[in-house]
């Protein structure tokens, strides 16, 4: 992205060396691609990218901007789809089951401990993982296609919020489910996020109903060419999580 700011035309390769599985892409200046004025375009979004973990307004989403996120989606050789009332339903039941399997699951407690804190970003001495102020407020009055990072390690007065009764999702898909498809996906995932915010649209995130395979089938709309579902998006308007401090997770050497 930065490559095009700058107006340099760049060719990304993905997996270019079979012999080398962590080598995942390879990036090269070359000038008979012409440069991506679009992508180029979403370079100040990066600043102003924030998850929400809060509740959103009932305000819809204008279909124009749904269009824009689908052809940034496209564009990344992904698609983005918008379900129907009934799919919405049957994701947000998903996520609720995800959850209690989560529950149950020592293994699942255990990771999901390891990368979030119980204190507060300015006083914990963690210096990685999510920090208890980025969990948003716990959902009380039905479900909700929100995280909870707080159920593995419970924060004391964390407080209940109302989530929007009808949330927003869209469902980010991808043709095969190959380590290519996901590299993909990633790069469409960073597409759809800066267009949303260059848009004023909040967005969350969740993949937990995605991370089990008896459920991630289900995730897809059996009527829709959707693929293989690999992010579950929900938009909307309202606030911010608060982010970390850059210091805290960058430090630059000279």
């Amino acid at each position: 992205m930065s490559a095009a700011w700058i107006g340099l035309p760049v060719r990304v390769q993905l997996l270019p060396d079979d012999a080398e599985p962590w080598l995942l892409a390879t990036v090269t200046l070359d000038e008979t691609t012409g440069a991506d004025h679009e992508l180029a375009s979403l370079h100040d979004a990066i600043r102003r990218r924030h998850t929400s973990r809060y509740p959103f307004s009932e305000e819809p989403v204008p279909t124009a901007l749904l269009d824009g996120l689908r052809a940034a989606a496209h564009l990344e050789g992904c698609r983005l789809t918008v379900p129907d009332t009934w799919h919405i339903d049957t994701v947000l039941g998903l996520v609720r089951d995800a959850e209690h399997r989560e529950d149950i699951d020592p293994l699942a407690q255990a990771e999901t401990a390891a990368w979030t804190s119980r204190t507060q970003s300015a006083t914990s001495t963690r210096r990685d993982g999510i920090p208890a102020d980025a969990f948003g407020p716990k959902a009380s009055g039905g479900p909700t296609p929100v995280r909870d990072f707080g159920w593995a390690n419970p924060i004391p007065d964390r407080g209940w919020a109302v989530f929007e009764k009808r949330p927003q999702l869209a469902l980010l898909s991808t043709e095969g489910d190959t380590k290519a498809d996901w590299l993909r996906a990633g790069q469409a995932m960073e597409r759809v996020l800066l267009q949303a915010t260059a848009d004023g649209i909040a967005t969350s995130m969740t993949s937990h109903p995605l991370e089990w395979p008896e459920l991630r089938w289900t995730v897809r709309d059996p009527v829709a060419a959707m693929g293989h579902v690999q992010m579950v998006f929900r938009l909307g308007y309202g606030p911010d999580t608060p982010r970390r401090p850059l210091t805290e997770v960058l430090e630059v050497r000279e």
